[in-house]
């Protein structure tokens, strides 16, 4: 192809086709003109290893980058390739991601997204006559005669109700209306904590409640039954099972806009979530715009060609970004109004990649140990023998706390790889001066330390004195750290994990084992012989780490429908709803899921 003299060069628009063959992945990079020798530079959900049709030259973790021959128009190369550790893979996501090509002049030229397809999940029944469309559905519902015909309410002068009307505003649904049926507030201190009650009748509504929250969630429900179909006659009792009922959303595997984090926080307060952990900072970034620590995020917040952090998760040759106080305070603010708690999400002293790549002090320089974590990330460990790392670390958290006032600090606590500080001379020294017998006792004693006085978090397996725990490994790790003395929130993977594939079907997209919706309610919260730690389960958490999200767009088909069925089952006591039930109920808000602006899997 030949410019024209003085003529800016023609950017060719590429073309990136891939296949699943058993253990193999089978790709072909084309290009309508001919291209020297370009670097082909991509991700995968962990290492890769080339079959053929290239040559590896430079890699990390998930990352890649392989060198191409020449591409000649209308001759695709074909690339085989395989993860380096044998696992198979599963369906669509575990294909490289994204992607670019390298030129020899430098220059980038991006490779087409495969797309997340929608998931073939089993079609809904319809929900049964007599049964409310409520997620959650309601403790108690005794109908009444009929329907009340109502466009929308007149609300009394409230706080809590205005904060629903703003919320209706946005999602372009029916609430609040002059000459509505009228809205009448009644206090009442003898319902539960968050709990209301509701009496609908042709002559008006009376939303009974003991503080805001139950307000809240009184018209949240009026909300939700206005928007599908209207205002049944009779009376709800409701009030939630937990008083943590959260989702996870991990911004550091892909930078979510700032815009889509507060429509999140709209869907949950619709579904009566009331906890958000906000994870920022991980292996692939760090992404708060802190005053203490400022070379973390402007080192690594974006990354990819140029960058410290090269281009992985497939977000192309530059990608990502950091968040400023005021985004921090405009999603605070949004919280606030729906009564949600946001939680900030580290990850120490393992997953900690970006945190050395950008600060190579917070490791031992005598440290000639390989230890890699479950992604691949090598020397993703912070020391907690260097001074660096208390200069570093506690005034980061204190910041970080004041951000978040009110609210502990996640700091992760999970992944140490094997033979963690193992080649570190500094670690031996303080093995032995403090009595730590292994990795695991030196990083409870890191956090423990950095904790100080701060309200934290952490996963199962470390343990902080005072900590909550979240236990993502399983409930049978989260009945061993209630029995330790620690208030836990389970959030097992095998049940609510939300960026893993909705089933088995080749053609779904996620990671991890999938869960299919039915996981996210068929699972006892309490297990069975576990009732001695009931009052130290706080609640239910649904988990998003984003490995599998290559835009914003992807959130939405990954999330639902499966995120009814974790603000079900933190609200809806044990044995209140099943997955043969939740699915009827997934039918029922598909639309509203439409109407309202969701991307989502609506089945096949």
């Amino acid at each position: 192809m030949d410019d024209a003299p003085g003529a800016p060069a023609l950017i060719p628009t590429l073309t990136y086709e891939a296949a699943i063959e058993g253990d193999a992945l089978r790709c072909r990079v084309g290009s309508p003109a001919p291209l020297a020798a370009p670097v082909w530079c991509f991700s995968l959900l962990g290492p890769a290893r080339v079959v053929s049709g290239g040559t590896p030259i430079r890699s990390l973790a998930g990352y890649a980058e392989v060198q191409l021959p020449d591409l000649l128009p209308g001759a695709p190369q074909e690339v085989v390739l395989a993860y380096a550790s044998g696992a198979r893979p599963l369906n669509r996501a575990w294909l490289p991601q994204g992607g670019y090509l390298r030129l020899e002049d430098d220059r980038t030229l991006p490779l087409p997204h495969l797309p997340v397809p929608p998931p073939r999940w089993r079609a809904p029944e319809p929900l049964a006559p007599g049964l409310l469309p409520l997620v959650p559905p309601p403790a108690l519902w005794s109908p009444g005669d009929g329907a009340v015909g109502a466009a929308g309410l007149l609300l009394p002068e409230d706080e809590a109700l205005a904060a629903v009307a703003r919320l209706a505003g946005r999602l372009g649904l029916p609430f609040a209306a002059p000459g509505g049926l009228p809205l009448a507030l009644r206090h009442d201190l003898t319902l539960p904590p968050e709990g209301f009650r509701l009496d609908v009748a042709r002559g008006g509504v009376t939303l009974w409640a003991g503080d805001r929250a139950g307000r809240l969630h009184g018209g949240i429900a009026l909300l939700a039954l206005l928007a599908l179909g209207g205002l049944p006659a009779g009376r709800i009792e409701d009030t939630p099972r937990f008083p943590f009922r959260g989702q996870q959303l991990d911004c550091v595997r892909h930078a979510f806009e700032p815009a889509t984090i507060l429509r999140l926080l709209d869907l949950m307060a619709l579904l009566r979530l009331n906890r958000l952990l906000w994870t920022g900072a991980g292996d692939d970034a760090f992404r708060w715009e802190t005053e203490t620590a400022p070379d973390l995020w402007r080192r690594t917040a974006v990354r990819g060609e140029g960058c410290l952090i090269p281009g992985l998760r497939g977000g192309g040759a530059r990608a990502g970004r950091s968040y400023a106080r005021a985004d921090v305070e405009a999603v605070l603010a949004r919280a606030r109004e729906l009564g949600i708690q946001v939680i900030p999400g580290l990850s120490l002293p393992a997953g900690a990649h970006a945190m050395t790549a950008a600060l190579p002090a917070l490791r031992d320089p005598e440290d000639r140990g390989l230890e890699a974590g479950p992604e691949g990330y090598p020397r993703a460990l912070v020391n907690p023998a260097m001074g660096a790392t208390w200069d570093v670390l506690p005034p980061l958290l204190a910041e970080l706390a004041s951000w978040f006032p009110g609210a502990p600090v996640h700091l992760g606590g999970d992944g140490l790889p094997e033979g963690a500080w193992a080649g570190s001379p500094a670690v031996a020294g303080l093995r032995e001066a403090r009595g730590l017998a292994g990795p695991g006792e030196v990083r409870d004693w890191m956090l423990a330390r950095l904790a100080g006085d701060t309200p934290v978090a952490v996963w199962d397996g470390a343990e902080v004195p005072g900590a909550l725990v979240f236990a993502r490994s399983g409930t049978a790790a989260g009945v061993a750290a209630a029995r330790a003395g620690h208030d836990v929130v389970m959030a097992p993977e095998r049940h609510v994990r939300l960026d893993a594939a909705h089933g088995e079907d080749p053609d779904d997209w996620g990671a991890g084992t999938p869960v299919p919706l039915e996981a996210t309610a068929d699972w006892r919260v309490v297990p069975p012989g576990a009732e001695d730690v009931g009052a130290r389960v706080r609640g239910v958490m649904g988990l998003f780490g984003a490995e599998a999200v290559g835009t914003d767009g992807d959130l939405g088909p990954l999330l639902l429908p499966r995120l009814l069925g974790v603000a079900c089952k933190a609200w809806v006591p044990q044995g209140g709803l099943d997955g043969d039930r939740l699915r009827p109920l997934v039918g029922a808000w598909g639309p509203l899921l439409d109407r309202i602006g969701w991307r989502w899997n609506g089945g096949a």
